[in-house]
């Protein structure tokens, strides 16, 4: 299993060393960090402008692949990633966005796991009833409604909660308060503004899991072999889960994994709605402020994401599936 696993993620290692390097030279094609310097008044010069951009490594009159090179030198020798081109570090941008886009989506993944697998199970045990209609209209209801819309709601429905409270129960806005101070109070505070968001991006997640895990779980209700091990005592619900739940959830573990990247870089609404600096704002800054090494950076991340979950992907798979675990 170790040799596996170390033989896959040598392979996809060297899928993002590339993938970041192509990035690299597509993002110095089409973004212009000069633009940051052009609205400065007084004007600079072209001169004066090439000289602060020379200073992280971003003067466009340098050939490009000397500029590679020190950039890529830096990562090996440093872990450096650069700097922005108003002299920001991007490794200070990432880390820090990372944790703070971390707290919603491990929640947020968690909790739409737990209720779409666990609604796929109800509903697919009790077929075209009434409670299977009721939850598969709000989970398609779920699925058409846009983040912001969801977000929205959420803020609005705490705002009347607070109001009605007279005081601030739920905040809305912001990761933590920043009048606080100590370890148990500013972890009190992110798991206190954390509600929220975590709401607002569950409401939107779990549907896919429910339906996804419904249609695959029908269609191993009847088999062969849940009805061998209903003959042999279980009770229908016990075969189901036990049996049919096994082998229907490995194409949810698989879609689990894979959704992790484009939750940590694709909660750009949410963040925006609730005031939280995660790596989706950071996303949509680089592009907005023609950041190359910003915009790099969290390419590779969004391709380490990646391949970490191709290689959970593949254990889960291993671990729920008798016959691969086997061969």
């Amino acid at each position: 299993m170790l040799r596996y696993i170390a033989r896959k993620a040598a392979g996809w290692f060297l899928m993002i060393v590339v993938a970041t390097n192509i990035t690299y030279f597509l993002a110095n094609s089409f973004l212009k960090p000069a633009s940051n310097y052009t609205a400065l008044r007084p004007p600079r010069t072209p001169a004066q402008i090439n000289h602060s951009l020379a200073l992280y490594n971003l003067n466009p009159d340098k050939p490009i692949l000397d500029r590679w090179w020190r950039w890529f030198s830096d990562i090996l020798l440093h872990f450096d990633w650069g700097r922005s081109p108003t002299g920001g570090s991007v490794n200070g941008q990432v880390v820090y966005r990372v944790f703070t886009s971390g707290q919603l989506v491990l929640g947020a993944t968690i909790l739409s796991i737990v209720i779409g697998v666990g609604l796929g199970v109800f509903t697919a045990s009790r077929q075209y009833k009434p409670s299977d209609r009721a939850f598969q209209g709000l989970s398609v209801l779920s699925f058409n409604v846009p983040s912001a819309v969801a977000s929205l709601a959420v803020v609005l429905v705490a705002i009347a909660l607070n109001q009605s409270l007279g005081d601030t129960l739920l905040p809305v806005a912001g990761a933590q308060d920043p009048d606080v101070s100590g370890f148990w109070a500013v972890f009190g505070s992110r798991v206190n503004h954390a509600i929220l968001p975590t709401i607002s991006l569950t409401f939107i997640s779990y549907a896919g899991y429910h339906l996804l895990q419904r249609s695959l779980l029908l269609d191993n209700i009847n088999s062969d072999y849940v009805r061998t091990a209903r003959a042999k005592g279980l009770t229908r619900q016990q075969a189901i889960r036990r049996h049919g739940l096994r082998t229907s959830i490995i194409p949810v573990a698989t879609q689990v994994a894979f959704a992790m990247p484009a939750l940590f870089t694709g909660a750009v609404i949410t963040e925006t709605v609730f005031a939280w600096h995660g790596m989706g704002e950071y996303f949509v800054k680089t592009i907005s402020t023609n950041d190359v090494h910003g915009a790099v950076a969290v390419a590779a991340f969004g391709a380490l994401m990646t391949a970490i979950g191709a290689i959970l992907a593949d254990l889960a798979v291993v671990a729920l599936d008798p016959r691969i675990r086997v061969s």
